[in-house]
């Protein structure tokens, strides 16, 4: 092999390398009270709703799925027995019960699960009373293939609805709180590390709660701020050409009010395999069937970067 054919060879597997490692997706999805059994005044979630929850998920195909308002145990195995029945199979899964237990977070997985740390008895002192973290919070690493691995973790913060306890907005914030110091464990061990934070935050950019979970500094986490796929271009992700794409996740009945309450955020290190053209708002007719939610999708590379 001649030096000028193989100084060709290799500039041409430096340049298709990143596409040859493949990529993988991830998702987050508030499914509103799954539940198979009543709690108190939450019904069970009717069948026609369930099938709409699948349907969306099969619209989503992603790899990776990080749900909010999951039932009890057995609404969680229906659940993932359902979906395989749809064809969407997710063998490997976590499962977390937190202190509220009647709704809870999981994660459904194509790829195994390499590492578990999920968090079930958090607590905080707020005005003199110590309190738990309602819905704790999902910590998994997943290894998409043998070189690449990232580590997510998915909570529920509390929701805006007021508490005879404390202030909805500092329960919150204290929750907040708590998983940024699970974000900053990471991120101070291993500056590098690929770390996905997503779920139902229950709250705008811009508050002190969410402000808090993203961070500042040198572990500021990065939002994908994902919108719709509706025609509209998206060159530069965060950019003001693109601050107004739709991006509402949540419809609020009361108030008849469309915000963003639900996120999925990366660490700089997971943001170099970022692809944005992947990632996007879940759009379907009738989405309101099947939750007050829309999913969420973010795609990324597995060439370690």
């Amino acid at each position: 092999m001649s030096f000028l054919f193989a100084r060709q060879f290799l500039l041409l597997w430096l340049l298709v390398a990143p596409l040859a490692a493949g990529e993988f997706s991830v998702g987050t999805y508030n499914l509103e009270l799954y539940l198979n059994a009543p709690v108190g005044t939450m019904r069970v979630k009717p069948d026609t709703a369930k099938a709409k929850v699948r349907e969306a998920i099969k619209a989503m195909n992603v790899d990776v799925l990080a749900v909010q308002e999951m039932g009890n145990v057995d609404a969680f195995r229906e659940f993932q027995a359902s979906l395989k029945s749809d064809g969407v199979d997710y063998p490997h899964t976590e499962f977390v019960r937190g202190s509220d237990g009647a709704l809870n977070v999981a994660v459904l997985s194509r790829f195994p699960i390499a590492g578990r740390r999920s968090h079930t008895n958090e607590s905080y002192l707020l005005n003199g009373r110590r309190m738990r973290v309602l819905r704790g919070i999902a910590e998994v690493d997943i290894r998409p293939t043998q070189q690449y691995e990232f580590t997510l973790l998915t909570c529920h913060l509390k929701s805006k609805r007021q508490t005879g306890l404390s202030d909805e907005e500092d329960v919150r914030e204290q929750e907040a709180l708590i998983l940024r110091e699970k974000v900053d464990a990471i991120l101070n061990a291993r500056p590098n590390a690929n770390v996905i934070v997503l779920g139902d935050l229950n709250d705008f950019r811009n508050t002190r709660s969410t402000r808090a979970v993203i961070g500042r500094g040198k572990n500021a986490l990065i939002d994908t701020r994902p919108t719709e796929r509706n025609g509209d271009t998206r060159e530069i992700a965060n950019q003001p050409n693109s601050a107004r794409q739709i991006s509402w996740t949540h419809y609020y009945a009361a108030e008849d009010n469309y915000s963003r309450l639900d996120y999925i955020l990366i660490s700089r290190g997971m943001s170099r395999e970022w692809l944005t053209d992947g990632t996007y708002i879940v759009t379907m007719a009738n989405w309101g069937l099947a939750s007050d939610h829309r999913p969420l999708v973010a795609s990324f590379s597995t060439f370690d970067k």
